[in-house]
């Protein structure tokens, strides 16, 4: 596992993973790397290409047409190239003599496969290399908490510099959540952009560019009624209602339906309040704040690859942020207590690596670089604020390791008609030890997570905090029943074989309907 160091002004993390792959190819082995979308991959691209020749290496990617595609899985299988580099179905490219797969990353969803059987592209690297006895390399700025467990574990090692020369090179980190800066401005804890927030970034605006990650896309992703504050929602599907810009008719995020005339279906109050604000909203704002000062939107199926060094405010959600000649000047984390109240059990691993990857794009704080966020005080702000990936993983780790949580145990959902997940269940001969919850109905809000943003997670940004779930749940129609079994890794072989076989023999004597089984889902807790 390799940490990256932040605005390196030399080698950024396509450089030192390009260095890796040209090593290996120059020692006679084949080498793999993944990246999570096209945005990364093309900035691999342009680092390959600078330390080898293009006929040394191949790109696969979904982004590329099947011609292009086909062409380069051919020159793999037949070993004309040693390197391919794409996203997260190069993790299976047939690569020769295999001796390197890198992964970059690895927390991001965008390589979790959507399709059955839902593999994680680090989990296919891994058994690759295990199997070839290749070297394996994880690198980010931030540490997952299954990376950290391949630490603990003694299976993996972690590459990191010394805390002196990483406060050399990561910006300086201020929160507006904490008792000093409430002391001075009371009205921090309440307000979207606190006035830190305005003064570093007037202050930043004249050295440089200025980037504001926001949690959503869109102009108004949510409202709800101004008198009893319910959720505004689709008198047709029951989807979120939402706002394209400030003189839209409401509209279902899900089905499209104009919502014409909205009155609240519960008290009939015809005005409404904001429930979030979206990257292009968050853009309009500013500009009123910051008059003759650029505003770049980068969000939704607009995203840029890049921005110059000149001063302007670029407004992008996370996994959407352009890179800045020379590095950015400052960054505004907004919206962050928002990205920690999502309902999951990653959120907080999640946020924080969102953090780190804008964070990281800010200049150091011997240049200037600046960094605020307007997180409240918890152990995720003070890892930004120490630029502790690895001590965060580590506590994440220790604290599911206490309860019996993944990454510590492996996890089996068992997905259905509540007849057929309690059929299941029962025809199941399971060791001892094996913790068995549920079946539970999916509740409403489980579905509202798999409409809620765009499905084009490859195209160079994550989307926002309500993207869809990572790895399968669009299976699941309302009314299902899900179950889960906790088992620990050493209980792993015995568990998925009796899983297989009891789903075979269910499936050959048509005693059930469609169930479905999947294995260490990131969406299941």
């Amino acid at each position: 596992m390799l940490s990256v160091l932040p605005a390196h002004p030399e080698n950024d993390w396509a450089d030192l993973l390009a260095v890796a792959l040209v090593a290996c190819a120059a020692g006679g082995r084949g080498a793999i790397a993944v990246v999570p979308d096209q945005k990364s991959l093309d900035r691999l691209e342009a680092a390959l290409s600078e330390r080898a020749p293009t006929g040394l290496f191949a790109r696969l990617s979904s982004g590329e047409g099947p011609h292009s595609r086909y062409h380069a899985y051919v020159k793999a299988r037949l070993g004309l190239v040693p390197i391919v580099i794409g996203t997260r179905a190069a993790a299976y490219a047939p690569v020769a003599h295999l001796g390197l797969v890198v992964c970059w990353d690895d927390g991001d969803f965008s390589l979790v496969e959507r399709r059955a059987p839902y593999c994680h592209a680090r989990d296919v690297l891994l058994l690759r290399a295990q199997a070839a006895g290749a070297a394996a390399l994880f690198a980010g700025y931030a540490v997952s908490s299954e990376a950290a467990r391949l630490v603990r574990t003694r299976w993996a090692s972690h590459l990191v510099a010394p805390r002196q020369v990483v406060r050399e090179f990561s910006p300086r980190v201020h929160s507006t959540g904490d008792e000093y800066q409430l002391a001075r401005d009371p009205l921090a804890a309440v307000a979207r952009i606190p006035q830190l927030a305005f003064i570093e970034a007037r202050k930043a605006l004249q050295r440089g560019p200025v980037l504001v990650q926001v949690a959503r896309a869109g102009y108004v992703p949510s409202f709800s009624c101004q008198r009893c504050r319910m959720p505004a929602r689709c008198t047709v599907c029951r989807g979120p209602l939402a706002l394209s810009h400030g003189s839209a008719v409401p509209g279902c995020a899900w089905c499209g339906h104009l919502a014409q005339q909205w009155r609240c279906t519960e008290c009939g109050c015809e005005r409404w309040r904001s429930g979030a604000v979206g990257a292009l909203r968050t853009a309009e704002e500013l500009g009123r704040a910051f008059p003759n000062v650029p505003v770049v939107s980068s969000a939704g199926d607009h995203v840029r690859a890049s921005v110059g060094a000149e001063p302007a405010l670029v407004v992008a959600t996370p996994g959407a942020e352009p890179v800045a000649e020379g590095g950015y000047a400052a960054a505004l984390l907004l919206d962050a207590d928002a990205m920690l109240r999502f309902d999951s059990l990653r959120a907080p691993e999640a946020a924080l690596r969102r953090w780190f990857n804008a964070a990281a794009l800010v200049r150091s704080a011997a240049q200037g670089g600046v960094v605020v966020t307007t997180a409240s005080p918890s152990p995720v702000e003070q890892a930004l604020v120490r630029w502790d990936p690895a001590g965060f993983a580590r506590f994440e780790l220790d604290e599911r390791s206490q309860i019996g949580l993944p990454p510590a145990v492996r996890t089996a959902a068992i997905t259905g008609a509540e007849n057929d997940v309690q059929a299941f269940l029962t025809e199941l001969n399971l060791p001892e030890g094996v913790r068995v919850t549920g079946p539970v109905p999916l509740d409403e809000d489980f579905f509202a997570h798999q409409h809620s943003a765009p499905a084009g997670v490859e195209g160079g940004g994550e989307g926002d905090i309500s993207e869809p779930s990572p790895s399968g749940a669009e299976d699941a129609v309302p009314g299902d029943w899900r179950a889960i079994l906790f088992f620990t890794y050493a209980q792993a072989p015995q568990v998925t074989h009796e899983l297989r076989s009891v789903r075979a023999a269910l499936s050959a004597l048509k005693r059930v309907g469609a169930v479905q089984v999947r294995c260490d889902g990131l969406d299941v807790v």
